[in-house]
């Protein structure tokens, strides 16, 4: 539909708002989005601004290091002080578990290691081939087929996977139960669509009259978006469309979802601070049991806790509050200093605030 503007232009963004606010002007309505990345293109550049104070723009649990529950950090922290070696993406390392962090583990003695890929982890365990490594792969289904494709490449015998990765689908569909949460329309993630294709949020338009519209991550791909979607509003309709179509289609990355129905099957997971999705996480099938971290050592935890006291993360990952409604924000919590998740990841809601000043 826009494959051929310039995604920056201010003075076409400044006539899309204009539109959006004659749509908009006698109507009251609030847009989530569920990507860490709409939320720093929304924030950096300054797109709530040029939006009528009758169209809210909330974020939802998009951020995939955000949602890490903290008793799957507490279990990378105790393999790494068990002798093994954790190797895992950089913006985890702050990432609180129940009493720690692998920062912190790493400062005690444990081995962590940062990587920029799961091919850089296992060259790593192939040229110690006396020590074991531990991937922690999480992420969305952005990066569930690399670990994927690493298992069907068979690494070696000292290499499991700690698998951590969610689906984004089950996560909107729960934000859409909570009965004090109103949402009107969903900017659905462009990254995770160019996987999984439009096809898995048909559901929200049909059973729960959702207007859902799937967006890129430029300033004009946003505002395109949020234009569609009132575009519908005010025809009352409820529809699937597609902003983003010069990545995304309707079936999708259909290899890449092979490779990922060939690795792993879907089960029930945890969300840091939201609690059980059902079938919301993915889970190594049997016939790879032998890369299964916590089968391979038995690695149970109990009585792990997500939230520090006061930390209101689980809030502003649903969208009920803003980051500066919570008291720790830039108090307690900072960037440098980070006490929730939120606070920690480039994608986390709080910290791009924080970054940006905005208080």
């Amino acid at each position: 539909m826009f494959k051929n503007l310039a995604f920056r232009d201010s003075n076409l963004a400044n006539r899309v708002s204009d539109r959006i606010r004659k749509l908009a002007s006698d109507l009251d309505v609030k847009f989530c989005h569920v990507c860490g990345t709409h939320e720093w293109t929304i924030t950096h550049y300054g797109l709530r601004s040029l939006l009528p104070g009758t169209v809210d723009v909330i974020a939802g649990p998009g951020c995939p290091v955000c949602v890490l529950p903290a008793a799957e950090i507490d279990e990378a922290i105790y393999l790494a002080q068990d002798d093994v070696a954790i190797v895992t993406f950089g913006d985890l390392l702050r990432v609180p578990g129940s009493k720690s962090s692998l920062q912190e583990a790493k400062a005690t003695g444990g081995d962590v290691r940062v990587v920029y890929s799961v091919r850089d982890a296992i060259k790593m365990a192939e040229e110690e081939k006396d020590r074991d490594f531990v991937f922690l792969a999480i992420g969305f289904e952005t990066t569930a087929p690399s670990t994927a494709i690493e298992i069907l490449n068979k690494p070696p015998e000292n290499f499991s996977f700690l698998v951590s990765h969610r689906l984004i689908p089950p996560a909107m569909e729960l934000l859409l139960g909570i009965g004090d949460l109103h949402i009107d329309g969903f900017i659905a993630p462009g990254h995770v669509s160019t996987i999984i294709g439009l096809k898995p949020y048909e559901i929200f338009p049909k059973a729960y009259s959702m207007p859902t519209v799937v967006v890129g991550f430029e300033p004009l791909d946003v505002l395109f978006g949020i234009f569609m979607l009132l575009k519908q509003i005010k025809k009352n309709e409820a529809k699937l469309e597609n902003e983003y179509e010069r990545l995304v289609s309707w079936e999708g990355n259909k290899k890449a979802q092979r490779l990922m129905s060939q690795v792993f099957h879907v089960v029930n997971g945890r969300w840091r601070g939201i609690g059980d999705i059902s079938l919301s996480a993915l889970e190594l099938k049997e016939k790879f049991a032998c890369y299964d971290t916590r089968k391979k050592y038995d690695v149970k935890i109990e009585g792990s806790i997500d939230l520090l006291p006061g930390c209101l993360c689980h809030l502003v990952m649903i969208g009920k509050i803003k980051p500066p409604e919570c008291s720790l924000y830039m108090n307690a919590c900072t960037p440098q200093a980070p006490k929730g998740a939120c606070m920690v990841s480039t994608e986390g809601t709080c910290r791009i605030w924080a970054k940006h000043k905005i208080s």
